[in-house]
């Protein structure tokens, strides 16, 4: 039997350390990263471009797979860019990711799913769609980062209020 020391310096026969030796922290594991879906338009074939203005929106979904299987998390992002109400391009992407979440408190999934893995693939999206834009003819678009967290409250503090406004049926 193995002795386990205490705070002190000394030792506690009695103490049963965690399997393994260590405290078994929660873990997180990319799987992969693939182009689940993309589209990209480019009417304006680049002439004459000149600071377009750029509508931005972005969604996020996640589903496990299977029972005990890895988490399917999507990154869905949409850029518009016009140039005096003409269409200069339209780049619409899904990027998935799978991921294994090991040792996760329930209270803590839906953060990490929609928080932590899109931190994680953003910076690879990010230079598709560049990339993508550039290779249209068109200058890269450089997109900033994103705060996930403000952008998970948001969405929780709005289907909170939808939630509070529909009505209730007895």
């Amino acid at each position: 039997m193995a002795d386990t020391s205490t705070p002190n310096g000394g030792t506690n026969p009695g103490a049963v350390p965690p399997a393994g030796g260590e405290m078994q922290m929660p873990s997180l594991q990319i799987i992969s990263q693939y182009i689940k879906d993309l589209s990209f338009e480019n009417p304006s074939m680049g002439v004459n471009v000149q600071r377009p203005q750029i509508e931005f929106t972005v969604d996020l979904q996640a589903r496990r797979l299977q029972e005990n299987g890895p988490y399917e998390v999507v990154l869905k992002m949409r850029v518009n860019a016009k140039q005096d109400e003409k269409p200069v391009f339209l780049l619409e992407i899904a990027y998935g990711g799978l991921f294994i979440l090991e040792r996760v408190p329930e209270e803590v999934l839906q953060p990490m799913l929609l928080i932590e893995c899109p931190r994680l693939m953003f910076p690879f999206v990010r230079r598709v769609i560049s990339d993508l834009i550039s290779d249209g003819g068109l200058p890269p678009l450089m997109i900033e980062p994103i705060d996930f967290a403000a952008l998970y409250r948001s969405r929780m503090v709005e289907a909170q209020r939808q939630q509070q406004q529909a009505p209730t049926t007895a």
